[in-house]
């Protein structure tokens, strides 16, 4: 990387440019341990004290050819995590094609759809709200003390897949499911690069406001086309790129044209930025990576309790190198509306990842991308009025550009599927938040 860029990432995180968000004006100066940059490279240095010795175990494993001349009681568990059950199936499609429902009235579809979209709608906006109010509100203020916030995003990662893991766990051994190929180890790159995106989402919600943040992953398409070039080889049609273009022009009119929030810096908007770019950046990888992964006979579930498997090692390891955990835990001991925030939050995001699958299921992934679309523009219209945040005309017309060039995209992929064309794949819906 170019050293300049370097130093604007660095630069970014000094606590002289400011921390984000409201200050309290009595509290002590922040240590330079607490910027978002230190911790960033503590985290990541903490799940490289995994990936690595295990990356160096799967070399090994290979290299002595364990699956021919290995036994004894750790040979199951080795062949399941590094070279799998069965071959890879690279022509095999994943799940089985939605089934249209027969003998089904239209009254008790437009009641199906009623119930996937009411579902994914209130899954999400409770989870944008929450999102919110954890990482930009204090707990405990009263009329004498301002109170504290919770400023540590990875034990928030964490609470999320520990209940995504028991909800995909308690699916799987409920319902049948293909049995499973893919060697466990594949799994780690898509945690890890899923638990940094959701780092740098919460961590973003410091230094910008939810409304940028929500435009800003409206807009990973363009790096998610990226990355299918670099990882995936894929080639796009010429309206993909026009869609993409259009929301890159709407992203910019919202930015450019929307005021400063309150308490706010160029240095802290920065901050958020590059942390948003980090999102985009890791959740384009975990998408192609999971894409990638599908080649071998799986559920989305089995792919969500994978993910999840390895999210939650991550994160329990990287905090207890760093002493966190017990220190979320007293938070919550503390705070008992925190507690039940961060049990809710979980709750949405698990409860959203199965009405994902459902929706997919019964209506397929186009109606599923409109809904979702939809809940971003209610999610912005929402954290605005709940929380105060200003948008201009010009970043109203910025936020229309954006979504009616992501309807354009469903109705493109739509026509060129009546005519039997290959359209672009949707991409991947599990673990999105």
């Amino acid at each position: 990387m170019d050293p300049r860029w370097w130093a604007v990432v660095v630069l970014a995180a000094l606590p002289s440019l400011g921390a984000g968000g409201e200050k309290n004006p009595e509290a002590p100066p922040e240590s330079w341990t607490q910027l978002w940059f230190f911790r960033f490279l503590v985290n990541a240095a903490g799940y490289a004290s995994f990936m690595v010795p295990g990356y160096l175990l799967v070399q090994y494993f290979r290299r002595k050819n364990y699956l021919e001349t290995g036994r004894g009681l750790c040979f199951p568990l080795v062949k399941t995590c590094v070279f799998g059950n069965e071959p890879k199936a690279p022509d095999e499609v994943p799940l089985a094609a939605r089934a249209e429902p027969a003998e089904t009235s239209p009254t008790w579809q437009a009641l199906k759809l009623l119930f996937c979209a009411s579902g994914l709608q209130v899954s999400y906006l409770t989870w944008g709200v929450l999102q919110e109010r954890v990482m930009t509100r204090s707990y405990g203020a009263t009329a004498t003390s301002p109170g504290e916030r919770f400023s540590d995003s990875q034990f928030l990662v964490l609470m999320n897949r520990v209940l995504a893991l028991m909800v995909a766990g308690v699916y799987c051994i409920l319902c049948k499911q293909p049995r499973h190929g893919a060697p466990m180890y594949r799994y780690s790159f898509a945690s890890l690069s899923n638990v940094l995106s959701s780092w740098c989402q919460y961590e973003a919600l410091k230094f910008v406001s939810f409304p940028t943040q929500v435009l800003a992953k409206a807009s990973k398409v363009i790096p998610v086309m990226l990355m299918g070039k670099l990882v995936s080889r894929r080639s796009y049609e010429h309206w993909e790129y026009l869609t993409a273009g259009l929301i890159s022009i709407g992203v910019s009119m919202f930015l450019l044209s929307s005021g400063p929030e309150p308490h706010s810096s160029p240095a802290t908007t920065l901050s958020g930025l590059i942390l948003l770019a980090g999102y985009i950046a890791f959740d384009s990888f975990t998408s192609n990576w999971q894409d990638a992964l599908f080649a071998y006979k799986m559920s989305s579930v089995q792919m969500m309790f994978g993910v999840n498997l390895f999210s939650c090692l991550f994160t329990v390891g990287s905090l207890l190198e760093q002493g966190a955990l017990l220190e979320g835990i007293r938070f919550m001991g503390r705070h008992s509306e925190f507690a039940a925030h961060t049990l809710l939050l979980s709750i949405c995001s698990a409860c959203g990842q199965l009405f994902i699958f459902y929706t997919i299921g019964q209506f397929g992934a186009a109606v599923f991308t409109i809904i979702m679309t939809l809940r971003q523009a209610f999610a912005i219209l929402l954290s605005c009025l709940l929380y105060g945040h200003t948008v201009t005309v010009v970043g109203g017309l910025g936020v229309a550009v954006v979504f009616a060039a992501l309807l354009l995209r469903v109705y493109a992929r739509g026509r060129l599927k009546q005519r039997g064309k290959k359209a672009m794949p949707v991409e991947s819906s599990v673990q999105k938040v």
